[in-house]
C-alpha cells in the first residue's frame, strides 16, 4: 500500500525528501513531483513490519533464528526482492496537494462565491502517463464537508476512492484525505468534479488528460499543443442558492450563460502557430446541457473519445452532452487572423452561447462578424454523429479488453437490465428516480458498511433491474452484479428531453441507440464490430441506447444521471459487482487512511 510504502522506505531511498512521509495527514513538500516506484499492493506484503527499514531487516532477523537455513534463505530472498521492486519499479508516482477554498468569481460579470483548488478557478489539471500513480492529499478548508470524484478514471480494483458519498466518507472541514489511485491500462482525456452538496455549480473541477507510454505508437502525429477545454452550462447564482431550491423541492431555472475554461464571453483564447496542428481535450462539466463546440472556419478531426481511440472522422461541429470528454486535432490552415470559438446549448428553446478566441500568433487582425452558428434543436442530427463516432481498430493503446482475448461482439450476454428514468415527486417534493426508485443516500457510505457488515445501511436489491410501472418512492437503491459477467444494460428514455448517464469504474460498449422503446428485436440493429467503448452515454428524447459491460472490476459503483440537478435529486443508484471469494487478486483492501463516518465511526481500518 502506497501510504505504507512512503512511511517506511522513501527516508532511506530519498533521505533529501524527509516530508514525503506523509501520506496520512501530514503535507507534502511538493505540489507535483514524480518518483518512481513499484505497485503499491507489493508493499502491502513487504514491509508491514516496522516504521524502519532497519528495524524491519533486524526483526525479519530475529524471527528467523530458530527456522531452518533454507526458511531463512527464503524469508531474506523475498524482503531482497522487494527492496529491489523499490529500487526498478516501473510505474511512477505523481505527487499533488490540493487546497480547496471558497473566493469570489466574477465569470458571468457578477461576484460569485467560487471553489477555488490553490486558488484557481477552474482548478489545475493532471497531466499523467498510463499507469501512473496518483497520490493526490486534498485539504479541505471549507466551512462544509467536500469529496472530488475522478469521471472516467476506472480505479481497478480499488473503488475506495472513487470519491463520492457511495464510497467516501466526506473530508471534514479543516481536515485533509489522501486520494491514492492509479490510471492502470488507460488513456485519454477525462475531468475530476466535487461530488457533494451541489458544489459542482460553485466550480472545483478541472482536467485530467493520461498519455499513452513513450513506446506505445499513436494513431495520429505529437500536436504542436495540446489543450484542455472545460465547457459548460453555469448560473449566476450562488450553489448554495439554488441548492435550497432543490432541497424544497422545486426545480432550477434555466441557466444563466455559458463559460470556457471557467470564463464568460471573449474571455479566454487559444494561441496557434499558422500550418500546426493542436489537440483540444473538450469536456463538458456543465450541470444540464448538451453543448455544441465548433471553431469559425476550422474542421474537427475527432481522435479520442474518453480513453478510446476512434476513426478519424471530421466534423464542422461536434455535440458534447452533458459529463462527455472528446479530443479533437484542429489545424490551423486559414488566414492568420482570430477566430471565434462557439460553444451552444443544444435542444433548447432559448439558446445559450460562449465564445473564446482561437488566436494565430501572426493574426492581421481580430474576430470578424457573429460568432458562427450550429445546430440547436435537430435530434436526427445528433444521433447521426454519435453513430458514426466508432473504434479505430487499428490503433495501440488500452481497451476495456487489453489482452484481446475475447471480442465483445462474440459473447452473449448474461443479463440484461433495463433502467427507465422518470420525474415525480415523494411527499410533495420534486423527485427524480430510476426503475421508480428515488436514491437517498445512508447515514454510512455503502462500500464502507459492506465491508465492515453493517446491517441496516443498504439492501442488494432495493432496485429492479426492469421497469416496474409503479409510483416513485425513495430508498438507498443498490443493485446486485456477478464479477466477470457479460451484461447488457438499455437505458429507455421516455421523457422529451435529452438524458446523459455516467457507470463510475468502467468504459463499455456502445452497441446501439435508436427512437422509440427498446425491444429485443432492436438487437438486429447493435453494432457488434467496432462500437466506442466509453464511461458516459447520451439518451435522446423517446429513445433507448444500449450498452456492453463487463463487470471485470469489483467495487460500488456509482451508476448516476449527469443531469446534476436529476442526480442531486435521486436519478441515481449503486450497482455492487461482487465477488463471494473477497480476495486483494480482486481488489484493494480499505486504505489505511480512510475516513470513517456515520454507523463505521470508531472502527479501524487495520486491526489494532
Amino acid at each position: 500500500m502506497p501510504h505504507l510504502f512512503s512511511h517506511l522506505l522513501l527516508p532511506h531511498i530519498f533521505p533529501t525528501r524527509p516530508s514525503l512521509v506523509f501520506l496520512n495527514n501530514l503535507s507534502l513538500d511538493s505540489l507535483d513531483s514524480e518518483i518512481t516506484e513499484p505497485n503499491p499492493l507489493l508493499f502491502y506484503f513487504c514491509f508491514p513490519l516496522s516504521p524502519n527499514l532497519n528495524q524491519s531487516a533486524l526483526l525479519l532477523h530475529k524471527m528467523s533464528l530458530n527456522l531452518g537455513k533454507g526458511t531463512r534463505r527464503a524469508i531474506f530472498s523475498f524482503f531482497f526482492a522487494c527492496l529491489l521492486a523499490v529500487v526498478s519499479a516501473e510505474d511512477p508516482y505523481k505527487f499533488f496537494t490540493w487546497n480547496v477554498t471558497y473566493g469570489d468569481i466574477y465569470p458571468l460579470g457578477v461576484r460569485q462565491q467560487g471553489i477555488l483548488i490553490n486558488g484557481q478557478f477552474p482548478g489545475p489539471d493532471i497531466h499523467s502517463v498510463t499507469n501512473d500513480n496518483l497520490i493526490i492529499n486534498v485539504y479541505n478548508s471549507l466551512p462544509e464537508p467536500f469529496l472530488i470524484s475522478w469521471n472516467g478514471v476506472l480505479q481497478r480494483r480499488n473503488s475506495w476512492q472513487d470519491g463520492v458519498y457511495g464510497t467516501n466518507c466526506p473530508i471534514p472541514p479543516g481536515r485533509n484525505f489522501t486520494y491514492v489511485l492509479q490510471v492502470k491500462d488507460q488513456i485519454g482525456s477525462f475531468f475530476y468534479f466535487p461530488s457533494l452538496a451541489f458544489h459542482k455549480a460553485a466550480g472545483g473541477f478541472g482536467g485530467i488528460r493520461i498519455l499513452s507510454r513513450p513506446l506505445i505508437p499513436v494513431p495520429f502525429p505529437d500536436p504542436a499543443g495540446d489543450y484542455t477545454v472545460l465547457i459548460g452550462d453555469w448560473y449566476k447564482a450562488n450553489h448554495s442558492t439554488l441548492k435550497i431550491v432543490l432541497n424544497g423541492g422545486h426545480r432550477i431555472p434555466f441557466p444563466d450563460g455559458i463559460l470556457i475554461n471557467g470564463r464568460g464571453p471573449n474571455g479566454v483564447s487559444f494561441s496557434v502557430e499558422q500550418g500546426k496542428t493542436y489537440r483540444f481535450r473538450i469536456s463538458n462539466v456543465g450541470l444540464e446541457n448538451s453543448l455544441n463546440f465548433r471553431i469559425q472556419g476550422h474542421n474537427l478531426k475527432l481522435v479520442e473519445v474518453e480513453g478510446t481511440h476512434t476513426l478519424q472522422t471530421t466534423y464542422s461541429s461536434l455535440d458534447v452532452h452533458v459529463g462527455q470528454s472528446y479530443s479533437v486535432l484542429v489545424t490551423a490552415d486559414q488566414p492568420a487572423q482570430d477566430y471565434y470559438i462557439a460553444v451552444s446549448t443544444r435542444f433548447t428553446t432559448e439558446i445559450l452561447t460562449g465564445t473564446a478566441i482561437l488566436h494565430y500568433s501572426n493574426s492581421a487582425g481580430p474576430v470578424k462578424g457573429p460568432p458562427p452558428g450550429g445546430p440547436t434543436t435537430q435530434i436526427d442530427w445528433s444521433l447521426s454523429q454519435a453513430r458514426s463516432i466508432r473504434t479505430n481498430l487499428t490503433a495501440s493503446g488500452p481497451r476495456p479488453n487489453p489482452q484481446g482475448s475475447y471480442h465483445y461482439g462474440l459473447i452473449n450476454t448474461t443479463r440484461t437490465i433495463i433502467l427507465a428514468n422518470s420525474p415525480g415527486t415523494v411527499n410533495g417534493k420534486q423527485r427524480y428516480a430510476v426503475n421508480s426508485v428515488s436514491f437517498v443516500a445512508a447515514d454510512t457510505p455503502l462500500k464502507i458498511a459492506d465491508h465492515f457488515k453493517i446491517d441496516g445501511v443498504f439492501r442488494v436489491g432495493s432496485i429492479s433491474d426492469k421497469p416496474t410501472g409503479g409510483g416513485m418512492y425513495s430508498d438507498t437503491s443498490v443493485m446486485g452484479a456477478d464479477f466477470r459477467a457479460f451484461i447488457e444494460i438499455v437505458f429507455q428514455n421516455k421523457e422529451n428531453i435529452v438524458q446523459s448517464w455516467h457507470l463510475d469504474g468502467y468504459s463499455f460498449f456502445v452497441v446501439g441507440m435508436d427512437g422509440g422503446e427498446w425491444t429485443s428485436a432492436s438487437r438486429l440493429g447493435y453494432n457488434l464490430r467496432d462500437a466506442v467503448a466509453r464511461c458516459t452515454i447520451q439518451v435522446y428524447p423517446r429513445s433507448w441506447t444500449a450498452i456492453y459491460v463487463a463487470l471485470d472490476n469489483v467495487g460500488m459503483w456509482n451508476l448516476r444521471s449527469e443531469f446534476w440537478a436529476r442526480q442531486f435529486l435521486g436519478q441515481q443508484f449503486y450497482l455492487r459487482v461482487y465477488s463471494p471469494v473477497e480476495s486483494i487478486r480482486d481488489e484493494y483492501p480499505i486504505p489505511r487512511n480512510a475516513l470513517l463516518c456515520g454507523r463505521a465511526s470508531g472502527r479501524h481500518t487495520r486491526p489494532l
